[in-house]
C-alpha cells in the first residue's frame, strides 16, 4: 500500500497495536481528522474502545520538524501533573510499519472551541473558559522541569536569540519569495533580544485555545493537545502567542478578537489576561511585552510559510488551506513589525 498523507496502512496499525497495547482487541476503522495541519492525525476506533493516533507526514522534512516523539515524551511527562493531557500509549519510531514514526493516545470525549469568541455560549461560559486557560498556561510554567524529567527538553541559553535563529533557518529554506516585512521583523528583532532573565520554563509553543480542549458541559480544562512546539524555553512566548491570536481577526480564519466588543461578551482584555497571569506566577509584571508580541507573529509567518511550501511541493494535509496560508506571511509580517515598534 502506498503510504500518503491521506491514507493509514489500518492492518499494519491493527497488527502493530495488537502486538504491543496492553488492552487492544480490532477489528480496527480510523477517520482522519481535518485538523492537524502538521502531524496527520486520525481517530481508531475498535468496538471497545477509540484511540487516537499522530504520525510524521512522509516524504522529505525539514530537519526537527512533525517531532511526534517529542509529543509523546512530554504528555507522558506531564501525566498526573496540573497541566491536563491526554494519556499517551506508545510511541512507533519503526518507518517500516506505516511509513512514518508514529504514537498512539487517549481519545478525549470533550469540546473544543475554534476561536476565543466562542459564539454561542453565555458570558459566564466564555469568562470561565478563559480563567482556565489562564490557569492552565501558568500552571504549565511552574512545572518542575527537574521533578518531571524535563531538564534536558531544550538546550540552555537565551531562548529567544535560539528560536529567532532556528525559525529563521527554517523560514529560509522554505521561502518561496523575498518578502521585506519579514527581512525588516528579522533584523529588528535580532537588534531587541532581551537579556536572559533566568526564566526557564517549559513551553507548549502553540499555546491558544483551539489547542485546549474542555469538559462537555462545563469550563475545566481536560487536555493540552498538539505538542509539536514544546521545548524548554522561556514563558513569554506562550503569554504572548495567546495575546498574538487575539489581535487577529474574529471568525474561522483569524480566530481572533479584533474590533470584538469583549466587554460585552464576558472576555478579558488584553491586559487583563496578563494581569491574571502575572498574578497566578507571583510577577509584578512584563517589561517590553512588544517583543514578545512580534516574536510570536514572525514565528508565525515562519510556520505558515513552511506550509506554503509543503502544499507548492505536494506534500500538506489539506493542500487548498495551506496554499491559502502563503497570502498571510507578509501580513503577520508586518503585525510584527508593529508590535515592535511599540516596545
Amino acid at each position: 500500500m502506498t503510504h500518503t498523507e491521506n491514507t493509514l496502512d489500518i492492518k499494519s496499525v491493527d497488527a502493530y497495536l495488537n502486538t504491543h497495547l496492553v488492552g487492544y482487541h480490532g477489528p480496527l476503522e480510523a477517520t482522519k481528522f481535518t485538523v492537524g495541519q502538521s502531524n496527520p492525525t486520525y481517530l481508531l476506533r475498535t468496538p471497545a474502545k477509540s484511540y487516537v493516533l499522530r504520525r510524521k507526514p512522509p516524504g522529505i522534512l525539514l530537519k526537527s520538524a512533525h517531532a511526534v516523539d517529542r509529543e509523546f515524551r512530554v504528555q507522558a511527562a506531564l501525566a498526573g501533573s496540573k497541566v491536563p493531557v491526554p494519556q499517551v500509549h506508545l510511541l512507533c519510531e519503526d518507518d517500516s510499519v506505516i511509513g512514518s514514526a508514529f504514537y498512539v493516545m487517549e481519545h478525549l470525549k470533550g469540546r473544543t472551541f475554534v476561536d476565543p469568541v466562542m459564539k454561542g455560549e453565555n458570558n459566564a461560559t466564555r469568562t470561565g473558559v478563559l480563567k482556565e486557560m489562564n490557569r492552565v498556561l501558568a500552571e504549565l510554567h511552574m512545572v518542575d522541569i527537574d521533578a518531571v524529567g524535563l531538564s534536558d527538553f531544550g538546550p540552555p541559553g537565551n531562548y529567544f536569540e535560539r528560536q529567532i535563529a532556528r525559525w529563521t533557518k527554517q523560514y529560509r529554506a522554505s521561502e518561496t519569495e523575498k518578502i521585506a516585512e519579514m527581512d525588516q521583523l528579522i533584523a529588528g528583532l535580532e537588534r531587541q533580544i532581551p537579556e536572559d532573565d533566568n526564566q526557564r520554563t517549559l513551553v507548549h509553543g502553540d499555546y491558544r485555545i483551539d489547542n485546549l480542549m474542555f469538559e462537555a458541559h462545563g469550563t475545566a480544562c481536560i487536555g493540552v493537545l498538539d505538542w509539536e512546539l514544546s521545548t524548554i524555553g522561556h514563558p513569554y512566548a506562550d503569554l504572548a502567542a495567546v495575546i498574538m491570536q487575539w489581535q487577529l481577526p474574529p471568525g474561522k480564519e483569524g480566530r481572533g478578537l479584533a474590533g470584538v466588543d469583549r466587554l460585552s461578551l464576558g472576555l478579558p482584555s488584553d491586559q487583563d489576561f496578563i494581569t491574571e497571569y502575572c498574578a497566578r506566577r507571583g510577577l509584578t509584571g512584563i517589561e517590553n511585552f512588544g517583543f514578545y508580541l512580534a516574536f510570536n507573529f514572525f514565528r508565525m509567518a515562519g510556520i505558515l510559510q513552511g506550509v506554503y511550501k509543503r502544499a507548492l511541493d505536494g506534500n500538506a494535509s489539506d493542500p487548498a488551506r495551506a496554499k491559502a496560508f502563503g497570502a498571510y506571511v507578509p501580513v503577520f509580517a508586518q503585525n510584527g513589525l508593529s508590535a515592535l515598534q511599540k516596545t
